[in-house]
């Protein structure tokens, strides 16, 4: 037995992990799929080329069914100073300069006109930007998570999401980190205290799936 399946057989002892299910308005947030993330030469990125696949179909489901898409970028100001400690603790953010092509999103997913890249100089797509409001504008009441990294700014929304009294889906196959240690781990806790961890084709299920009279 791992530590994986030692650490769930403790957590379903204690009433963790329950599903909480995808509600009536469900928006997809794609997390920072921008070239300095998904560059394997970037001091930032990695081969997330599964990642990028996975997201583009949820992307074209939620086009179809014409429900709310967002993505975020992260980027900061030539003198760094909108960058805070977290620069010093992460030097290669240093790559992350407004106006480069290294913030802005994989052509591969290209955003549309009219889907909005959100812009955040930290992890959680929700700190200190307006996406709570847009929400809100659009009564939805889920959201489902993918991109870049499960360990880092995936998991700090995927808490900020819960904490705005969201329910939260992250289709493990649809995010993707730098090491698997850190993605499962990650994954894990996600599904024990924060959202339901499924698959990209069980979203795609469910949002195909007739709504009851």
């Amino acid at each position: 037995m791992d530590w994986i399946e030692a650490t769930e057989d403790h957590y379903d002892e204690r009433e963790f992990g329950e599903t909480v299910g995808m509600g009536e308005r469900p928006a997809l947030v794609v997390i920072d799929l921008i070239n300095a993330f998904t560059d394997p030469d970037s001091n930032l990125g990695s081969d997330v080329e599964d990642v990028l696949e996975q997201t583009e179909r949820l992307l074209e489901a939620f086009r179809a069914f014409d429900l709310p898409r967002y993505f975020t970028t992260v980027a900061f100001e030539e003198s760094y100073g909108d960058a805070g400690v977290f620069i010093e603790k992460v030097p290669a953010l240093r790559e992350l300069r407004l106006g480069t092509e290294h913030v802005e999103v994989d052509d591969r997913i290209a955003p549309l006109d009219d889907e909005r890249v959100i812009l955040k100089k930290y992890a959680s797509a929700f700190f200190g930007t307006d996406l709570q409001s847009e929400l809100t504008t659009n009564r939805v009441d889920t959201l489902v998570i993918a991109g870049v990294t499960t360990s880092g700014c995936v998991r700090a929304t995927a808490v900020d999401s819960l904490q705005h009294g969201y329910r939260t889906i992250v289709p493990a196959d649809a995010v993707g980190d730098r090491a698997e240690g850190p993605h499962r781990a990650n994954l894990f806790d996600i599904d024990a205290k924060y959202g339901d961890v499924v698959t990209t084709d069980a979203v795609l299920e469910e949002l195909e799936a007739p709504v009851d009279d």
